[in-house]
């Protein structure tokens, strides 16, 4: 997932990341090594046994075989990892090595390498959330909603996400087989793409034949989506349109700020979104005035490969009765990531946040049911 916001501090990403950032390849990192406390969890408060984790890096270091696979830093990631994992927030929170980091950074920046897809941990499954408008994976045809088996033959079964994205991430025109499962048909099937270096142009538009619509898609809600946003709906104005469809299907979200921006163009006031920290405090999010298309009819379209930011603003023009929404129910992103920079230029992230929508809905891990819903 994608992120960028100009009030945000040196060397940190935005609260507002939502679970929907991508890396190199477009994924979305899910939990680390799948420790879910097998042997019970610490009772609240106690202190991290630190002698304990010395002891069985000292055990494996003395006596395991392999001598080449022992290495301090993948061993001190897979603990972290772990770590995050404890906590039980599959798909959300997360640990990201350096490299990762940079791969973060780079797609903030209008491009990506790999073959644009973004993918979460869902019930033990790598489950792909969203491929990217005009990506490798998008015209190889792969679906919101993929489960991934085998990459490049290899099964993945028990794999933590951050080895998954590692064996789908390569270099621009190399290729890599996916073995993917639809759950709508139960079909498996073999899937290659070549990777590429892939621009994103995340507001299009065009006016529907014969008609005065205008479809108006947004594919994520990265930096700078907002503006773009803006300057389309400069343009749609000048054709006079009689209502807008503004299709979110396939968005895998971005920015907190950038959606509240582009949903406070069809809103008069109020709030866009609340937002409720782990203390249980709520706090609004109101929209920002001088929206453009206050008063144009439009829907919503969604899908299973809505999520995040995308979330929020179908959630606000719901609740706000401005628009129904039409499709599938959304994927169920709603947590606020906090990055936090460890010392070797890894990071944390972690949920500390909960996304609402205006009338106080909750729709971390259940989605957005539209009002009319239409199966692909």
């Amino acid at each position: 997932m994608k992120t960028d916001e100009s009030r945000r501090p040196p060397d940190r990403f935005p609260k507002s990341l939502a679970g929907s950032w991508r890396l190199g390849l477009a994924v979305a990192v899910g939990v680390g090594m799948g420790w879910l406390c097998p042997l019970g969890c610490a009772p609240p408060h106690q202190s991290l046994n630190y002698s304990l984790m010395s002891q069985a890096w000292d055990t494996i270091e003395n006596h395991y075989m392999d001598r080449s696979a022992v290495k301090p830093l993948p061993a001190t990631y897979g603990a972290i990892q772990g770590m995050v994992a404890s906590l039980g927030d599959t798909g959300h929170s997360t640990f990201l090595s350096p490299e990762m980091v940079k791969e973060l950074k780079i797609t903030v920046h209008g491009e990506l390498k790999g073959i644009g897809i973004k993918i979460q941990s869902r019930q033990g499954h790598v489950v792909i959330v969203a491929p990217i408008d005009g990506s490798p994976a998008q015209r190889a045809g792969l679906r919101s909603g993929d489960i991934i088996l085998k990459v490049s033959g290899q099964d993945i079964t028990g794999w933590p996400i951050t080895k998954v994205e590692q064996q789908i991430s390569g270099p621009p025109g190399t290729k890599v087989t996916l073995s993917v499962l639809s759950p709508r048909t139960g079909h498996i099937r073999e899937v290659t793409v070549t990777r590429a270096t892939i621009k994103l142009h995340n507001v299009t538009w065009r006016r529907l034949p014969g008609t005065d619509m205008v479809h108006l898609r947004i594919s994520s809600f990265d930096g700078g989506v907002a503006e773009d946003f803006a300057k389309a709906l400069v343009e749609i104005r000048k054709q006079k349109v009689g209502g807008i469809i503004l299709d979110l299907r396939n968005n895998p979200g971005g920015v907190l700020d950038e959606g509240v921006r582009v949903a406070s163009q069809f809103l008069h006031g109020g709030n866009v979104l609340l937002v409720k920290n782990a203390k249980g405090h709520i706090h609004p999010v109101a929209v920002k005035p001088g929206g453009m298309m206050t008063d144009v009819p439009m829907v919503v379209l969604v899908n299973l490969g809505t999520a995040s930011a995308s979330e929020i603003v179908a959630g606000a023009l719901r609740d706000r009765h401005r628009a129904p929404l039409v499709g599938e129910t959304t994927f169920g992103t709603g947590t606020v990531l906090g990055e936090f920079r460890l010392a070797d230029g890894s990071a944390l992230l972690l949920a500390v946040e909960e996304w609402l929508t205006p009338d106080g809905h909750s729709f971390w891990h259940k989605g957005i049911t539209p009002k009319y819903q239409v199966a692909r």
